[in-house]
């Protein structure tokens, strides 16, 4: 036995156990069951009295002995001082350890053992592991299923009440003049609690309910059905939400609220409350950081919903990838903004485009077209045709593979959302050729209907990512008869036309090919220009057809557009001659781009300052001082630079002497 000192003698038991770390100090550890969570489990395991020294208020109690009434922090200095005026002290030294504080306060908590209320959790636990085991709940990701079956296969008893002001309050009361331990009653109100009592000790007798309050998280675990008519099995509410499909919440609270969710929930209804788990990531700053107050990185979302929108915020958001901690960025919610401004303005054309309200004929006529039949698709102009069909069938069909299996990851990861908006605003530059150039009443409305046909499948497609702009450009459309949140969702059973597909990217490349050049030579955006396309009969039977198309987007000449399976005799050497795809060339007379000689002598100039300022790099990189005195990376930047003067100088010189030799060819 050894003795306390300072407190009149009293003995403790020297103890031999595993728990203490012999090579660790001194190899002798003193506990205090009543003041340390680790200390109270091994004082169980040896059957050690329990001894509480402090009241509830910081200050010491009758068990302190010498030091009761002290407050805390005054009693240990005491302690000190007498410990050394009697030489019991043996030394001092530093040392540092964890000293947990109050969060918001930042007091120092101290264990401290009290009777509270627990719930016996493994046989609950039980049931919530066999739910998972059979499939009846399904946690996403996979790898979570893990951690939430370690920790129930590990559960402790859950202690349920709490010291504080606001909550659920415990629905046990007790009787005025009874021990509180032993006499207690439980009932669902004060009404029901007095009627027991009154049965049980007589009716002369007083209550009063227990002042705490249950946990917050078991509160939070009755959720599901308490919310929905529970305990009346019979409220319509309940027959029809109980049990839900899906529950979409962050990983880090898995066990806290989800594990007791199921736990609660098959123990009060028999039945798990939901059949999925979706997990989704924490929010940390741009760095990766856990956001806090300490760092001062936390991004207010109402601030941020101020400046980028809530559907950009909303959309950044949604598409993390399940389980993923996502780096919250501006850069990320700018390029997002942008996408919902470029959504917005194109719903204004398709707005604009439309017929008017009241041309009843017209819009007749729009919504008599179907584009769910491989007939109707078929008689559709080129243009036309690719969109319905990459819209429909690659775009809407993939993204209800990736939603229904919750992968909505894979949205982001494969662009599928901003494909859509790509798909609508590409449309829409190949669409101004039917409605301002045609001429054709009938072919503007084949181009009408196909706007609003994509433009109303992209806007249910973006309504559970970005529901608020989607829903006003939706109500903003003519006959709307309900609302964009409970409309159907889009469907589609047409084949891919691969054929027609790749007619139309055949067509793409070519206008991106001839855009292409016309920057590269600075071409005027107003001026036009004429061109030669040379393609086997069957390609230029189909690009022929969409000449308009090809003349608007590239802004060329539509009288001197010409079709021909051969390079146009003699010009060749006068022409920029462009390879779009595998047997599709265009020639771009020079002549109608570019003033040859003043080319010659702009870019004559300009080949000159290059080969100067190449000149004064490769001075620099000559000289032994620069190269020994330097830091590497200002000699790497430097070589770097000389690389890329040397290749615009070579790429300049090739330019030059193609024009020149068109100069003496035109001579």
């Amino acid at each position: 036995m050894a003795i306390v000192p300072m407190t009149y003698g009293r003995h403790v038991p020297i103890i031999s156990d595993k728990f203490v770390d012999k090579d660790f100090g001194t190899g002798v550890l003193k506990i205090s069951p009543g003041h340390d969570h680790n200390d109270y489990l091994l004082a169980r395991k040896l059957g050690l009295p329990i001894l509480n020294v402090m009241n509830k208020d910081g200050t010491l109690n009758e068990v302190a002995g010498l030091y009761c009434g002290l407050d805390r922090f005054e009693a240990r200095k005491k302690l000190w001082c007498e410990l050394e005026e009697t030489d019991l002290a043996v030394k001092k030294e530093p040392y540092t350890l964890r000293v947990p504080r109050s969060q918001r306060g930042g007091e120092v908590i101290e264990p401290l053992v009290s009777k509270q209320w627990f719930v016996t959790m493994e046989p609950l636990a039980e049931k919530a592991l066999r739910a998972v085991e059979k499939g009846e709940l399904t946690i996403m990701p996979e790898r979570f299923e893990k951690i939430y079956n370690h920790w129930l296969s590990n559960i402790k008893d859950w202690c349920i009440s709490r010291q504080l002001w606001w909550g659920h309050r415990i629905p046990v009361w007790y009787i005025v003049g009874k021990d509180c331990e032993e006499e207690y009653i439980v009932a669902r109100s004060a009404e029901e609690a007095l009627i027991k009592a009154c049965d049980k000790y007589g009716k002369e007798i007083e209550i009063y309910q227990d002042p705490d309050v249950l946990d917050t998280w078991f509160s939070s675990a009755l959720w599901p059905f308490s919310t929905l008519g529970w305990p009346d099995v019979s409220a319509e509410d309940f027959k029809r939400f109980y049990p839900t499909t899906m529950l979409e919440t962050g990983h880090d609270i898995l066990f806290f609220w989800v594990a007791r969710m199921v736990m609660m929930g098959i123990e009060f209804t028999g039945t798990v409350p939901f059949s999925y788990v979706y997990l989704h990531g924490l929010i940390r700053d741009s760095e990766g950081r856990k956001m806090s107050k300490t760092l001062g990185n936390v991004i207010d979302p109402l601030d941020t919903i101020k400046e980028f929108g809530t559907d950009a915020l909303r959309f950044t958001l949604a598409l993390g990838t399940a389980g993923q901690d996502l780096n919250l960025s501006t850069e990320r919610l700018t390029a997002n903004k942008a996408f919902t401004n470029k959504l917005w303005n194109a719903g204004k054309f398709v707005l604009q485009n439309l017929p008017d309200r009241d041309n009843v004929s017209g819009w007749q006529t729009i919504q008599a077209y179907k584009f769910d039949m491989e007939e109707s698709l078929l008689r559709l102009p080129l243009s036309e045709c690719w969109v319905v069909s990459q819209n429909c069938i690659c775009l809407l069909m993939q993204s209800l593979r990736v939603i229904t299996s919750f992968s909505l990851g894979k949205l982001e990861e494969k662009r599928m959302i901003s494909f859509g908006v790509i798909l609508l605003t590409g449309y829409i530059e190949a669409s101004k050729a039917r409605l301002y150039h045609s001429g054709d009443d009938s072919v503007a409305l084949v181009a009408q209907a196909v706007l609003l046909y994509v433009f109303e499948s992209i806007l249910k497609l973006l309504h559970p990512f970005m529901p608020f702009v989607t829903e006003e450009l939706w109500q903003a459309l003519p006959n709307r008869k309900e609302a964009l949140i409970i409309s159907s969702w889009p469907q589609t059973s047409l084949p891919r036309n691969t054929t027609l597909v790749k007619r139309f990217e055949n067509l793409q490349a070519l206008t991106r090919a001839i855009r292409n050049a016309r920057a590269e030579y600075s071409v005027e955006p107003a001026k036009r220009i004429s061109a030669s396309i040379v393609a086997s009969e069957e390609v230029i039977q189909y690009i022929s057809e969409e000449k308009e198309v090809l003349a608007l987007l590239s802004r060329l000449d539509l009288d001197n557009i010409h079709f021909t399976d051969s390079p146009p005799a003699g010009d060749a050497k006068q022409s920029v001659h462009l390879v779009a795809s595998e047997g599709l060339e265009a020639y771009l007379p020079l002549a109608d781009m570019v003033d040859i000689s003043a080319e010659v002598q702009r870019l004559s100039k300009r080949l000159s300052k290059m080969q100067t300022e190449y000149e004064g790099l490769k001075a620099r990189l000559k000289s032994p001082k620069f190269i020994e005195k330097a830091p590497e990376d200002i000699v790497r930047g430097v070589q770097q630079k000389a690389a890329e003067a040397e290749e615009k100088i070579n790429l300049t010189k090739n330019r030059l002497d193609f024009l020149k030799s068109t100069v003496l060819v035109s001579q």
